[in-house]
Order: structure tokens, then C-alpha cells, then sequence
């Protein structure tokens, strides 16, 4: 019984006055075209793809060069010996912060990971592309690079030199004076005297002879 009067009623909830009906179908068309508006806005915005010419601009390109003297957020470097290893337009030949011992280790981390496939671990130049024919780069232990200032390494990790393309864009500046650190102990790992050799470490060498 209770069945038969909930069909009944849907019955009649269906046979209401027809222009309500034809005034809730025509306010879902309004809505449903409302919110496929906003989509199609949100989608197709007023913009210029990568490459795009425009005829705004005289030059024809709708893509911009940053306006002169623009620096990006955290990129206000105005340390010349930090990010260029030089003061005053010359190479320098000392460290913008203290080396420590932990600066070594992270330099010498940063070299195994970017500079031994040339350089090999010790800086002699015969790494493993150099193995498979690619131009060998100069050891670190030759007069001229020994006598090099410390920001000459700097300064080839920065912009390159010869076959050797800029780290600039992989290693930090400060990861790159570390790894010059590391360079420094390599060059005096080659040449260094038992003299040099705290008195305290000189027994472990013998004992690994």
C-alpha cells in the first residue's frame, strides 16, 4: 500500500505546471553554459606561446630581455672574489672564506662526482673518457698549473677553457673554491715532504709502507 502512494505521488510531482518546468530546464542550459565559460577561460588565456611572434613590438618578438640592471631573486652577487675569483678584474690567489677540513672533503666529494671522468683521482689527467680518446686535459701537477693562483681553477670551472665547457650551471661557487681547495691538496700530496706530515700521523705512513 505504502509503495503504490510513493509512486502515485511521483506521479503527480511529475505533471507540475509546465512552465516551471521549462523555467528550471532553461536556468540548468544558463548554468551549465556559466560553467563551461569559466573553464573555456581558464583554458585558453590571452597569452603568448615560447617563440611566439607578436605584433606589439617592433621587433616582432612577443619573448623579452630582462630590463638592464634586473637581478633575479638571490642572485645579487656583488662579492667579486666569491662568484669570480678575481678583485679588481685580476686572478686571485686566495680563498673569499676559511678553508676548513670538512671544505676538503666536500671538495674533494665534488670532484669525484665532476671532475675525475677527465682529471682522474689524482689530477694527472688520464681519466676514463681520456681513456676512450677524448683530448686529455693538462695534470695539475705541471709547473705552470702548481704556480697558478687559486682562482684560475675557479675561474676555468666558471667559464670553461679550451675543450672544457663552464660547471657553472652544476656546481655552486662555493662548492667551486672547494673543489680548487681539493685541487691544492692534490698538487701537495705529489710533492710533499715527510717534514710536512704532522708528527702525530708520520707513524700511520710508516706503518702502511
Amino acid at each position: 500500500m505504502r509503495s503504490k502512494l510513493n509512486l502515485g505521488a511521483m506521479r503527480m510531482a511529475g505533471r507540475g505546471p509546465r512552465w516551471l518546468r521549462c523555467a528550471c530546464a532553461a536556468a540548468c542550459m544558463v548554468a551549465a553554459g556559466a560553467i563551461g565559460g569559466c573553464r573555456l577561460d581558464m583554458h585558453v588565456q590571452p597569452k603568448y606561446l615560447p617563440y611566439e611572434p607578436s605584433e606589439f613590438f617592433s621587433d616582432g618578438r612577443s619573448a623579452r630581455q630582462p630590463v638592464p640592471g634586473t637581478v633575479a631573486r638571490g642572485q645579487l652577487r656583488i662579492d667579486e672574489h666569491l662568484y669570480t675569483g678575481k678583485v679588481d678584474g685580476k686572478v686571485v690567489d686566495a680563498f673569499p672564506f676559511p678553508i676548513s677540513a670538512n671544505d676538503i672533503l666536500r671538495g674533494q666529494e665534488r670532484y669525484n662526482i665532476y671532475c675525475v671522468p677527465c682529471h682522474d683521482y689524482t689530477g694527472s689527467g688520464r681519466g676514463m673518457i681520456v681513456q676512450r680518446g677524448f683530448p686529455p686535459p693538462p695534470s695539475y701537477h705541471i709547473d705552470r698549473l702548481r704556480q697558478a693562483p687559486v682562482g684560475h681553477f675557479f675561474d676555468v670551472m666558471t667559464n670553461g677553457f679550451g675543450a672544457m665547457y663552464s660547471y657553472a650551471s652544476r656546481i655552486t661557487p662555493e662548492d667551486r673554491w672547494r673543489i680548487a681547495a681539493y685541487i691544492r691538496a692534490l698538487q701537495l700530496s705529489e710533492y710533499a715532504k715527510i717534514d710536512d706530515v704532522p708528527e702525530s700521523e708520520r707513524g700511520k705512513l710508516e706503518e702502511n709502507k
